[in-house]
């Protein structure tokens, strides 16, 4: 039975919650003993057109559960549309292109030849598949662009108008005990509020009528539509704008009768302060981003994040302008803007024909991929390096793949009041001192760093010739590559032996030899602030790989299929439970089950690295 099916049949809260997956007693708590109304606190945060909005956030709890509202719908929602469009793009994998192995084959092709794959986009926040950038997307290269902005939009969507929508909808048509609860999660003080994360869902749900509506009559004047949240975008290659949506006269703006009666229609009103029709002489924007000829962002939005980040490699630090006064910058408010511009770069190299994708082809395997990089891209790839291994605000681990980064975390986790410098409990609650660097296809492309031997080969051999861009103060924490003692990093072992290396590093503990001891050695230090972690040798002086130090009833624990990762001796790659299972499904999911007392020779040589660099800073 599908999740939709199942949620029409509900009829009592306890079988709603075991739809959403949590606890009846949970909801019962959230809802009906704490209650909702005492679950929020509210703040501002101020709008770049000037005032303030305020967000009301719900509590850890309750946010919970609401995510599990969103997911819940937003799954009814994928089969509401693959009922509608069986052959759409997003319906069938087979509309996809498979080459991709990414977003872009799902994103891209907003606008896609053949009425039988192709699948409406109306409304683009919040909704799987859909971005800002689809949203733009939709008025590219357009002559007239009309933006308007819905008034207290959040605010139209009463508790009886959310509890009345699941009742009445064809599409769900849920027992009135069950609409009531699903608003009872979704609302509060009688009304959606801005900070959940099922509002936009719910509203998306509610408000798609009228972007029907509002579609058809886009149509009906030449006119293409779209919505994001309580922006509503109507564009036209007429070259003047259809008078029946949206007249111009003098300085003000004139709605078309159609346009305003559906609006009012469906309970919203239009913010006449932020109307206004862009024409393609000057500079359009949707959502944000330029449209004229390709999605874009504002060049002085790089412009100034690209001055903050010569600051921050020159001076370890930036100043952001904020209400016309200087302040000290924040770093992650800078990633975040930098990421921002990568996605929308990163989303116009898969627009071009053929598709410029280096990170994904087969051949190249993200080596030499700096060669390619736009000035933009090597300005976020140089962030990225400084922010993780310049800068960094902790101690950063590189292990060799991300099921070690699982056993780590674990490990650090059920031994932490033995490694107070690895984890701390402050206030009830667990924090982790170290950062552990998650690899993906971007991180590939842009600092030539996957994870596996060889390309840690590559991040050693050019990590002072990275570091060498910066000049900043000195870094604050150590780098610590995690590696495995068998045959795997044998080139690594190989480059540290090389000429370039044997004369410069350093093992630990003193005495052992460059030359033949390197796989010996606790820990090495490498250059600056980079050290080398080998898992030790046995007792027998024979290779290991840190799956070896979990012991043996842990390695025998089955997985729901029946299979057990087993023993040293046994194990059978081929036939037995897979790194990636036993990491997620056994050690992180049953931590608490496992004796982690082998790991401590693991973690014993990154504290030590830590003690040691504090000596040489």
């Amino acid at each position: 039975m599908s999740r939709l099916e199942h949620l029409k049949s509900i009829t009592t809260r306890p079988s709603f919650a075991k739809a959403l997956g949590v606890n009846p007693s949970f909801l019962t708590r959230c809802l009906y003993i704490i209650r909702p109304e005492n679950q929020y606190h509210q703040f501002e945060i101020k709008k770049k057109s000037g005032g303030k909005r305020i967000i009301k956030a719900p509590s850890v709890d309750l946010k919970s559960l609401q995510k599990k509202l969103s997911d819940l719908l937003l799954d009814c929602i994928d089969e509401i549309n693959a009922s509608k469009f069986p052959k759409s793009q997003l319906a069938s994998p087979k509309m996809r292109n498979k080459k991709d192995l990414d977003y872009a084959a799902k994103v891209l092709k907003i606008k896609i030849p053949g009425a039988e794959s192709k699948q409406p986009s109306l409304s683009h926040g919040f909704v799987r598949d859909r971005s800002i950038i689809t949203n733009a997307m939709m008025h590219l290269g357009k002559k007239n662009v009309l933006n308007i902005d819905l008034e207290n939009f959040f605010d139209s969507f009463s508790f009886g108008r959310v509890c009345a929508f699941f009742m009445t909808n064809r599409n769900f048509n849920l027992n009135k005990k069950i609409a009531t609860v699903i608003a009872q999660i979704a609302c509060y003080e009688r009304k959606l509020p801005q900070g959940s994360p099922c509002s936009p869902v719910i509203t998306n749900l509610i408000t798609h009528s009228l972007d029907i509506r509002l579609a058809v009559i886009a149509k009906k004047y030449k006119c293409t539509y779209s919505r994001y949240a309580d922006d509503i975008t109507f564009s036209t290659n007429k070259s003047t704008f259809p008078y029946q949506i949206m007249n111009q006269y003098a300085d003000a703006y004139i709605p078309g009768k159609e346009l305003i009666w559906e609006i009012e229609r469906a309970g919203f009103s239009i913010n006449d302060k932020k109307t206004r029709i862009q024409y393609k002489d000057s500079r359009q924007d949707v959502t944000g981003l330029i449209v004229n000829k390709k999605p874009n962002t504002k060049k002085e939005y790089w412009r100034t994040a690209r001055a903050k980040c010569n600051s921050l490699f020159k001076k370890g630090k930036f100043t952001s302008i904020k209400d016309n006064v200087e302040t000290d910058g924040n770093i992650n408010e800078l990633e975040g803007q930098l990421n921002f511009i990568d996605q929308v770069d990163h989303y116009n190299r898969m627009r071009q024909k053929a598709p410029f994708i280096p990170e994904y082809t087969i051949k190249n395997h993200g080596k030499n991929t700096k060669l390619l990089l736009s000035a933009r891209e090597k300005t976020f790839s140089h962030f990225l390096f400084y922010r993780l291994f310049y800068g960094n605000d902790k101690p950063t681990i590189l292990c060799e793949g991300k099921t070690d980064n699982v056993y780590l975390k674990s490990a650090i986790s059920e031994l932490q009041a033995n490694y107070p410098s690895l984890a701390t409990i402050k206030d009830k609650k667990y924090k982790l001192l170290l950062r552990f660097v998650e690899y993906s296809k971007r991180t590939r492309f842009l600092l030539e760093l996957f994870g596996g031997a060889d390309y840690l080969r590559g991040f050693i051999d050019n990590f002072e010739k990275n570091t060498k861009q910066f000049e900043a103060p000195k870094p604050q924490h150590p780098v610590i590559i995690f590696l495995d003692n068998d045959e795997g990093p044998q080139q690594i072992v190989n480059l540290l032996q090389s000429k370039s290396f044997h004369n410069k590093i350093s093992l630990f503990p003193d005495g052992l030899d460059p030359k033949k001891d390197i796989r010996k050695a606790t820990f090495l230090h490498i250059t600056l602030n980079l050290y080398v972690i080998f898992t030790p040798l046995n007792s027998s002086g024979k290779e290991t790989d840190i799956e070896y130090f979990f012991d043996r009833k842990t390695r025998l624990m089955k997985h729901s299929n029946g299979k057990c990762f087993n023993t040293v001796r046994k194990r059978n790659s081929r036939t037995d439970l897979s790194k990636d299972a036993f990491a997620t499904h056994i050690v992180k999911a049953q931590k608490k089950r496992i004796n982690f007392k082998k790991f401590k020779s693991l973690l014993d040589p990154i504290t030590k690295v830590i003690e040691h660099y504090k000596t040489l800073k």
